[in-house]
């Protein structure tokens, strides 16, 4: 009963999967269907023309009768290989279309989740989700196309014809075949919760990989080359053990199922011999019926097959599914405002915010306004909350309490893309992406000519290092910006920004990695380039801000004061002393 149960349940779970991605290959899938049961139907009449070449051909030296049937049974097979050939291009094609589909849908709906379900299911597992558990279930549609339709029909059929054949040796089959099942059921019970772990441990090493090879620079740095080999060793054996076991159960299933198959042969020949040499059954029936049985046991080896890719096609299937059905706890409004105009104006309204389990929140009560035209910072301590107030503008979180508008609007009322196409962010990670430098600062602006895009490198303080790379415009950058120095993929960052002429700048501590003068320069050449927008930085060096029109300082996640740098001096505690730790005493005073 809980074989039969766990079984059904396995099945659902993919037939409901797949059913939504099979949908635009039905008719594909019909005439798959249709080739294989007519393929199926001839393998089941071919022993049968068999036992007629015998009984009526060899048995009575009626030589014209074999050349007449055999040449039948030719025919068949020739045209039986032709099916064969198109049925498994045609599952081929559906199984390839569906695995698209699917991974087509898991990145688009990973495009639109928020930070909170991307920390919630982990880089390394969205990874897995949609190469690993897809490839799983993409194999099993395949051979699900091919055995799901052959198996049944030749078991049937074979029964059917089996008995037309001999009646007397028929009960074998109540035994041999029944067998095989129940095989196939405890492996598929056995097996199922141990192809979720594996898909979990793959996950695990995938992550381990993931972070040493992306901080390779900080382990040989601390000296933990041989602590991380270890760390990626227990995942490794972890995983190793996993498939061990699976393949342990798979080594005793083909032993045991050829077993079954080869006992029945012998047990047809043993009982049909005493039948054909009492003379009740002709040699060419037994012939034909030890053929059938076969046929009948490999249809069941077939689902044996199925069975060791079903239930972890099914666990895959569920860990895409979570993905699938997932929904993103930021996303566009029914109804959504569009601004009047793009004017960069920022104003956050009793703004107060707390990560998902936290016990307290980040941020409290925040309300201020940034207006276009000015220069506005964001300053204070490690841990004050100064990007994630930065994040809540392009709604990469939603304020727990509180609005924030951007342009007028309240940003949950706009479209997201509406809302990301008037900011141009530098995030505190500069990231580049592969490709030339020209393809990296069109990111935001494709239409942009090779003169902008020289400017925005001048203000950036960019131009003199891309001029002397080979090919200028047209250099290389490798993945992350792996080839080129902190301070440059920075000085790159600000250029794409720049390229996309926005009405909002956000600046998240992106000057960190410049000298001071290249920082004073860039400081002065962006108030000219940006006169008209908004320009938003978040900074912990005074000196990156101190010019700026409007100044707010965090502690704690609530504001000490806002103003200019010299009303913050005479009036902020906290500000003065962020000024006496960095410039001194007399700066301060």
């Amino acid at each position: 009963m809980l074989c039969g149960a766990a079984r059904a349940r396995v099945a659902n779970v993919l037939i409901r999967f797949l059913r939504g991605f099979l949908r635009p290959y039905t008719g594909r899938v019909v005439f798959v269907v249709v080739l294989l049961a007519a393929q199926t139907v001839a393998n089941l009449y071919l022993p049968n023309l068999n036992a007629d070449i015998i009984n009526n051909g060899v048995v009575k030296g009626n030589l014209h009768y074999i050349w007449t049937t055999g040449g039948l049974m030719l025919g068949i097979t020739l045209v039986l290989g032709v099916i064969s050939i198109v049925a498994v291009y045609s599952a081929s094609r559906v199984a390839m279309g569906a695995g698209a589909d699917i991974r087509a849908a898991v990145f688009t709906r990973v495009q639109v989740f928020s930070a909170r379900e991307m920390n919630r299911f982990g880089t390394p597992s969205l990874i897995t989700r949609n190469t690993n558990d897809i490839q799983q279930v993409q194999v099993f549609l395949q051979a699900a196309l091919t055995l799901m339709v052959i198996a049944p029909i030749m078991s049937v059929g074979g029964v059917i014809m089996a008995i037309k054949e001999s009646a007397a040796l028929s009960p074998l089959m109540a035994v041999s075949v029944p067998l095989m099942a129940a095989l196939v059921g405890a492996v598929s019970v056995v097996v199922m919760p141990k192809f979720r772990t594996m898909q979990v441990r793959i996950d695990r090493i995938n992550q381990v990989l993931r972070e040493q090879i992306t901080g390779v620079r900080v382990i040989r740095a601390f000296v933990r080359t041989g602590a991380e080999a270890d760390r990626f060793g227990d995942a490794n054996t972890d995983l190793t053990a996993t498939a061990l076991r699976i393949n342990r159960i798979f080594a005793l299933v083909f032993p045991s199922v050829m077993a079954i198959m080869n006992l029945s042969s012998v047990a047809v020949i043993w009982f049909g011999g005493h039948l054909v040499r009492d003379g009740s059954m002709p040699i060419g029936n037994l012939t034909a019926f030890l053929t059938y049985i076969m046929q009948i046991l490999i249809a069941v080896m077939m689902a044996v097959m199925l069975m060791i890719l079903l239930p972890r096609a099914a666990a895959s299937a569920e860990r895409i599914e979570q993905v699938l059905d997932t929904t993103p706890s930021i996303s566009d409004p029914p109804q959504p405002v569009r601004p009047a105009a793009a004017t960069g104006l920022v104003q956050f309204q009793d703004v107060t915010f707390g990560y998902p389990g936290s016990e307290l929140p980040v941020l409290h009560d925040l309300a201020f306004s940034l207006r276009p035209g000015e220069t506005s910072a964001i300053i204070g301590g490690t841990g004050s909350g100064k990007t994630t107030l930065l994040n809540l503008i392009p709604r990469f979180f939603d304020a727990s309490e509180g609005r924030v508008l951007v342009n007028g609007v309240d940003v949950r009322e706009q479209e997201q893309e509406q809302l990301w196409s008037s900011i141009g962010l530098v995030p505190q990670a500069s990231f580049l992406f592969s490709g030339s430098v020209a393809s990296n600062l069109r990111l935001g602006r494709p239409e942009a000519t090779e003169e902008e895009l020289w400017r925005a490198l001048e203000v950036a303080q960019a131009r003199d290092f891309v001029a002397a790379m080979p090919g200028q415009l047209g250099a290389t950058i490798d993945q992350g910006g792996s080839n080129v120095s902190g301070g440059q993929r920075q000085r790159l960052s600000i250029a794409r920004a720049l390229v996309k002429r926005p009405q909002l700048f956000l600046f998240d501590d992106c000057l960190s990695a410049l000298d001071a003068a290249t920082d004073a320069r860039l400081r002065a050449a962006l108030k000219t380039e940006t006169s008209d927008a908004a320009v938003v930085i978040v900074a912990q060096r005074v000196s990156t801000i101190m010019h700026a029109d409007f100044i707010v300082v965090l502690d704690e996640g609530q504001i000490a004061g806002t103003g200019t740098h010299r009303e913050l001096v005479e009036t902020c505690d906290a500000y003065k002393e962020i000024v006496t730790s960095q410039l001194g005493g007399e700066a301060a005073a």
